[in-house]
């Protein structure tokens, strides 16, 4: 896994000023802390930062070029089927000075153009410099694992794994987005394409760019299809067919020339992960894990379980509070404000995993694509729902579930019954962002600012989820839903966590069900092989009960979450009362006081929960403080 950076001018006779790239790269060199290396030349700088995964020889530094030097290429991520395609590439007469996929990319790029992307199977960013066309062509893969940001600034086009890499370009300008802060409240994160700054943009995954005579294009090559369904016939035909699909994923991401682990969280998707492995590989496979002192967050116990089956060499850590600490770590790695609290456990787990291995197999993917989030039964329960009468929903069921008593635990049954009542929207789309959104339109105005508020009034946050569910082509209301996730949550947020958290700690995270086959199989399959009545992910566990210890596929999904509304009555309590209401923080003009001291009344006297929110907030001003008011010191 790598960083790469790059600058190409519109004046083909421009040079970057002098150190730029080198700063560039400095600023990821946590994502290749093995070597690195740069090109310049009149209109055109590259960098790269490597993580050697593949042919640890010098052969395989970047940036990288084929025989007559008329391609440079910087590459970030895996091709697991590069032995493959470079065999066939061999046939065709192509010569080979490395071992490794990024050169297969190259000669890939001379065979096919812009279609080589077809033919990929892994995840990556990359950007390609065709000298003789003057051409930058970049990609990013298909269920985004690998981040890809850039900007038009004065005449040029600059391009990065992560923003703190733009952010050294002068002429890059730091302007906030209102817009996306208003966007990053409703759900944790910024969605792409947008960043929190108004001149840069994520990729899109299963995007490529183009820049070519100072023209910027971008263009999807690959979109996930849930129809038309296979029809295998027994539910024996679909287990066998995933298990083969999935194997194969597996298999794949275990080629490494680096020692190489799993993380374990003793769900069924990473359990899973590890049972295959374990069956592939001739040694003990070296799981890790994460534990937590709160019994309601802790899956440890799970976790040892799947290890004493398969007989790992299981490492665990045990996040306390203490874990907090962590947090401004936190924020300078993930470049713009995130709110997803099990980034925390993410990144201790990839500290601990890196001590030992260098690659580590993860379970991410698997929820989006058979259906394991327990909303999507949430989902299918409302429609039962809002056939009742309205008088009976509102006078009568409404009100019994208000007047129950204050829960502190948010994952309990009260809890998730007083956060249904609340969301309930009589359009499923826009009820779903209701039941997954941190702030509502109403507790967001009662936090604005009239000014604030006046400037986002034409944003509408469900309209993303709306556009998406629009251009879903599922045959029912479920499949409609993983396409949202897949093509939202699941590159915005959990990619996004993965990737940092893991390259923070200089550890490459591979996840075999975001494998584009096996995710292209499970759009395939009926939905209720997926839903089945309130059950999740119902052909992934009937597949997996044969190599799972019976605890593991029948609970009930826990997550990978935090204790977060504890902690605001703890350990944060003075914190987050002395940086929210702050001088500094109320002068930025997004938030009123008495908003704040509202929330945090209400959280500590347990009339509301506002953990989630309280961290958003958090986050949102630390944010601000180490990207930009350090920069304005």
């Amino acid at each position: 896994m790598c960083g790469i950076c790059g600058i190409v001018f519109d004046d083909p006779t421009r040079k970057a000023p002098e150190g730029l790239i080198g700063r560039m790269t400095d600023r990821l060199e946590h994502r290749g802390p093995d070597d690195r290396g740069a090109h310049e030349e009149p209109g055109v700088s590259l960098g790269h930062s490597r993580l050697s995964i593949i042919d640890l020889s010098t052969a395989g530094r970047q940036p990288m070029t084929n025989e007559d030097g008329s391609l440079l290429i910087v590459f970030n991520g895996e091709i697991y089927n590069f032995a493959e395609l470079r065999e066939e590439l061999v046939k065709r007469g192509h010569v080979f000075s490395s071992h490794t996929d990024t050169e297969v990319i190259l000669h890939l790029y001379e065979e096919k153009g812009n279609a080589c992307l077809s033919d990929l199977r892994g995840m990556f960013a990359f950007a390609l410099w065709d000298r003789r066309r003057r051409r930058l062509f970049a990609a990013r893969d298909r269920a985004g694992q690998k981040p890809l940001v850039w900007a038009p600034t004065d005449g040029s086009l600059v391009f990065a794994s992560e923003l703190k890499s733009l952010l050294e370009v002068p002429s890059f300008p730091r302007e906030v987005d209102g817009s996306a802060i208003h966007h990053y409240l409703t759900y944790q994160y910024i969605p792409s394409p947008r960043t929190i700054f108004r001149g840069a943009r994520k990729l899109p995954p299963g995007h490529s760019l183009t820049w070519e005579k100072g023209r910027v294009t971008t263009e999807r090559y690959w979109s996930l299809h849930y129809v038309p369904k296979l029809r295998l016939g027994s539910l024996r035909a679909y287990r066998e067919r995933f298990l083969e699909i999935f194997n194969e994923a597996v298999q794949l991401r275990m080629i490494s020339d680096v020692p190489l682990g799993a993380f374990l969280s003793g769900g069924v998707d990473s359990s899973l992960v590890v049972a295959s492995m374990s069956r592939a590989s001739s040694s003990p496979v070296r799981t890790f894990s994460i534990g937590f002192s709160e019994k309601d967050y802790d899956e440890v116990r799970y976790a040892r379980q799947v290890a004493e089956m398969y007989g790992t060499e299981h490492k665990e850590m045990v996040v306390e509070p203490k874990a907090l600490e962590v947090l401004p770590d936190l924020v300078r790695a993930y470049n713009e404000p995130f709110a997803d609290s099990s980034a925390v456990p993410t990144y201790y787990v990839s500290l601990l995993t890196r001590r030992h291995v260098t690659v580590a197999l993860s379970g991410d993917g698997g929820d989006e694509a058979f259906g394991g989030y327990r909303r999507y039964a949430v989902d299918r329960f409302l429609s039962w729902y809002l056939l009742l009468p309205g008088f009976l929903r509102e006078k009568v069921l409404r009100r019994l579930v208000e007047s129950l008593p204050r829960t502190r635990r948010p994952r309990g049954f009260i809890g998730q019954l007083k956060r249904f009542v609340a969301s309930v929207d009589p359009v499923r789309e826009r009820q779903y962002v209701r039941y997954l959104c941190f702030f509502t339109e109403e507790q967001k105005e009662e936090l604005y600012t009239p000014d604030f508020a006046a400037a986002t009034a034409a944003e509408d946050p469900v309209s993303l989820i709306e556009d998406l569910y629009r251009r879903a082509d599922g045959t029912d209301h479920l499949d409609r839903t993983l396409a949202v996730d897949t093509g939202s949550y699941l590159p915005d947020d959990i990619c996004v966590k993965v990737d940092i958290a893991s390259m923070s700690n200089s550890l490459e995270a591979r996840s075999p069900f975001l494998d584009h086959h096996l995710m292209e199989f499970a759009a395939s399959c009926p939905s209720d092989l997926k839903l089945r009545g309130w059950k999740g992910k119902y052909l992934l566990k009937k597949a997996a009960a044969p190599l799972l210890p019976p605890a593991i596929t029948r609970r009930r999904k826990m997550g990978f979450g935090m204790p977060v509304a504890e902690w605001f009555r703890r350990e944060l309590k003075e914190m987050a009362g002395d940086v929210l209401l702050s001088d500094r923080a109320l002068q930025r003009g997004y938030f009123v006081r008495e908003g704040i001291e509202s929330m945090l009344r209400e959280h500590l006297d347990l009339s509301r929960d506002h953990g989630y929110r309280l961290w958003a907030l958090l986050f949102l001003e630390l944010w601000f403080r180490e990207f930009i008011d350090r920069a304005n010191d």
